[in-house]
């Protein structure tokens, strides 16, 4: 996405879109996978990190960003492309790696659906597979000769 498309993006979620905003959401679409409040201070080291958590937490709170906890400390961030608030057509797996700690997106792979018992309401669902990333796994094989 193009600084213009950004701009627009963040617009249409209601945020004002600042050049600060735009520089973060575009480093979020370039990872082109969840990243951490950590990872996007290294990818982006003259914007300070309360500005960073700050514009993490606008984005979450306007359905701009899906949050995750994929059990490695830290919550992970990636955007969200739904069309509107209240479906979201953007839910998918993930895959973390227990050898580079990287989450990745598992799009185009639907989360299974469950069913609850009576008086439970689902607000959300995370769905995480562990193991290792192709990366890992080539290095792990190499190694294992």
């Amino acid at each position: 996405m193009d600084k213009e498309k950004i701009a627009d993006f963040l617009s249409s979620h209601g945020i004002r879109p600042t050049a600060g905003r735009i520089l973060i959401a575009e480093a979020m679409e370039e990872a082109g996978r969840p990243v951490s409040l950590t990872e996007l201070s290294d990818i982006l080291p003259t914007v300070d990190r309360s500005v960073i958590f700050r514009t993490l937490s606008l984005f979450h709170g306007n359905h701009l960003a899906h949050s995750l906890e994929d059990g490695s400390e830290s919550v992970r961030y990636e955007l969200c492309h739904s069309s509107s608030e209240g479906h979201d057509d953007d839910l998918h797996p993930h895959f973390f790696c227990t050898s580079c700690h990287k989450t990745f997106c598992l799009d185009g792979l639907l989360i299974p659906g469950i069913s609850l018992p009576e008086g439970y309401k689902a607000e959300s669902t995370n769905y995480i597979v562990k193991g290792l990333c192709p990366s890992c796994s080539e290095k792990s094989h190499v190694w294992n000769r």
